[in-house]
């Protein structure tokens, strides 16, 4: 599921060279230049889903951050309504049943839409992924609240800043080659990737349905804090492969639709860097009392 690169576009939308479609012979030799040069450890952009796209008009820098732009002010807009919603039915006695509803409707939903956009990769994802990024902010919003109300005040604002901190640190990285998504990186990245979304199914499964859960996972203690830290890490690596990902697909002339798919990456990887820095920071309050 990997995510999608704000700060090296911006490095990028200053030049006047326009995005290109290399040739065979001019970049690649014999070799086929989507597999090549514009790789993901997302596992929707694999081999087949390039090999399907089609159009004339190619993916630009400019088109990705308004794209990125549009779903993360929707996911933002989105938490923000269902933080007020949730906040006024705690008023009226009705919060805690707001707050597990959104949540679970939310982060529910996001996961079937993210499923739907990995098994049929559509080619218009706009809706689709509109969609995803309102049940992700529905959920967000209100996890925000429950943290802001349980952990301390003014934890959400931390995340925020912090999630904007993480981001600048891997474009800083990014842009001067430090961290390279190279295929054995995005391979690793993406294997990390789909673990942790597996022991995140399992807790949710087990405890759903039989009240256990997996030992560490949500735990506060010095373990819990570094598995966090952790997973913390590799959603935050994840946004070398979306800025990777963004680059190439402008350099080599990636379809039009592609920014939505940059968009996205972009989305998921900021969401799950927030949700995890909100949750080390509860977790953190909680070791120290």
């Amino acid at each position: 599921m990997d995510h999608g690169p704000v700060g090296y576009v911006l490095s990028r939308t200053s030049g006047s060279a326009q995005p290109r479609r290399a040739t065979l012979k001019q970049d690649l030799g014999e070799k086929p230049l989507i597999p090549m040069e514009i790789r993901s450890s997302n596992p929707v952009l694999n081999q087949k889903f390039w090999s399907n796209l089609t159009g004339t008009e190619q993916m630009t820098i400019d088109g990705s951050l308004r794209k990125i732009g549009y779903l993360l002010g929707l996911t933002v807009v989105s938490a923000l309504v269902s933080a007020v919603l949730c906040l006024t039915a705690l008023n009226n006695g009705n919060g805690s049943l707001y707050i597990s509803a959104f949540m679970g409707i939310g982060f529910i939903g996001g996961l079937i839409i993210a499923m739907v956009v990995f098994i049929s990769r559509p080619k218009n994802p706009a809706a689709l992924m509109s969609l995803y990024a309102i049940f992700e902010g529905m959920a967000v919003g209100a996890m925000s609240l429950m943290l802001e109300l349980t952990a301390y005040k003014g934890i959400a604002l931390q995340a925020v800043f912090g999630t904007m901190a993480i981001t600048a640190t891997m474009y800083v990285m990014y842009t001067s080659r430090i961290i390279r998504p190279t295929p054995a990186f995005n391979k690793v990245i993406g294997g990390l990737v789909i673990s942790i979304m597996f022991l995140y199914l399992t807790s949710f499964f087990l405890g759903t349905f039989t009240g256990y859960d997996v030992p560490f996972l949500h735990s506060s203690g010095p373990i819990g804090i570094g598995l966090t830290t952790f997973i913390l890490i590799v959603a935050a690596l994840t946004l070398i492969s979306d800025f990777g990902f963004i680059e190439s697909g402008a350099r080599y002339g990636a379809p039009k639709n592609m920014e939505w798919y940059a968009a996205f990456g972009i989305l998921v990887s900021l969401i799950w860097i927030y949700i995890e820095t909100i949750r080390l920071l509860a977790k953190l309050q909680a070791f120290r009392e």
